[in-house]
């Protein structure tokens, strides 16, 4: 089972590397990660998507909890998060092929890029079910390239991961 942690650490350098290699010296494997700076400028979130039980989840988040630079570990209730992920999608086609594929962005809510005679790159965001209806339905066109992001996820309601004014 699909688990994601929000993870808020200390903004400076090392501190992907350390979450990164302590993943790796427990042979535990990410899914999914993505991290970026949040109002607090000394601070990045981390949005990781781990799959394994309870067990595994419950060991990472002791581990994550002993490294110096993180601040808080959190494990998202499923049901209780929202989740998006953003992709660039580059198909080959040809400019009859064109309007087909236009139609298949607008039916999924993707925009066009980037246009080419020989190609056409999309841009969605949203759930993973949703790229990878998209990414489906494109397959027969010959993709060329498809670029994703990781996993984002906040809270759903008022709860923050991070309270307001908070310092490190």
């Amino acid at each position: 089972m699909k688990h994601t942690l929000s993870v808020l650490v200390e903004n400076q350098p090392g501190v992907l590397s350390k979450v990164a290699g302590l993943f790796s010296r427990r042979g535990f494997n990410i899914d999914s990660l993505a991290v970026g700076v949040t109002q607090d400028a000394d601070i990045s979130r981390m949005t990781i998507v781990v799959d394994g039980d309870e067990h595994i989840v419950e060991q990472v988040e002791k581990q994550l909890n002993k490294l110096i630079p993180v601040i808080k570990v959190k494990v998202l209730e499923p049901g209780m998060f929202l989740s998006s992920e953003h992709a660039l999608i580059k198909v080959t086609c040809r400019a009859k092929q064109h309007a087909e594929i236009m139609n298949i962005a607008e039916l999924l809510h993707a925009s066009i890029v980037d246009v080419s005679p020989a190609s056409l790159t999309l841009e969605i965001t949203g759930s993973e079910d949703r790229l990878n209806t998209l990414i489906g339905l494109l397959k027969p066109y010959g993709i060329k390239e498809v670029v994703r992001s990781g996993a984002l996820a906040i809270e759903k309601g008022a709860s923050t991961a991070l309270k307001q004014n908070a310092k490190v």
